[in-house]
């Protein structure tokens, strides 16, 4: 099943407007970056689509349970480190870092079993194994 189309227009300097479905988001670099910081960074956006989906992949899970999760809080971060390759080069690789909070009365059991699910949620598992992109020249509709 696809998803419904993203459709992604420059503006100003490096600001972009986002159209998913019927919803407009924005997307921009710091000032210090040569944006004007109207809105996230795509690393942020990337970072907000990983959290949101762990967040409602844990609710669905919960809620079919009847556990008590009374909220889920994500925090994410995402930055570059070296690849550990013979002789100590390689490109850079990037690393994610994502702290899953639970609000709730939960056992340890049910606790343990949330933060596996944290990592199966879809779009984890698409940002965790490669993915095949396509690039084509398109035609203004």
């Amino acid at each position: 099943m696809a998803t419904r189309q993203v459709v992604v227009k420059s503006g100003t300097g490096l600001s972009q407007t986002i159209l998913a479905g019927p919803h407009r988001l924005l997307a921009d670099e710091p000032a210090e970056a040569g944006g004007q910081d109207t809105g996230p960074t795509p690393y942020e956006l990337l970072l907000s689509a990983l959290g949101a989906c762990t967040s409602m992949t844990l609710r669905l899970y919960a809620d079919r349970k009847q556990w008590p999760l009374d909220q889920v809080t994500v925090r994410l971060e995402h930055w570059k480190v070296q690849a550990n390759t013979r002789g100590g080069g390689g490109a850079p690789a990037d690393e994610i870092r994502k702290v899953v909070v639970l609000v709730g009365d939960l056992s340890s059991t049910q606790r343990d079993r949330l933060l596996d699910l944290a990592e199966k949620c879809p779009v984890h598992r698409t940002l965790a194994k490669s993915v095949r992109i396509c690039t084509v020249l398109g035609t203004e509709v």
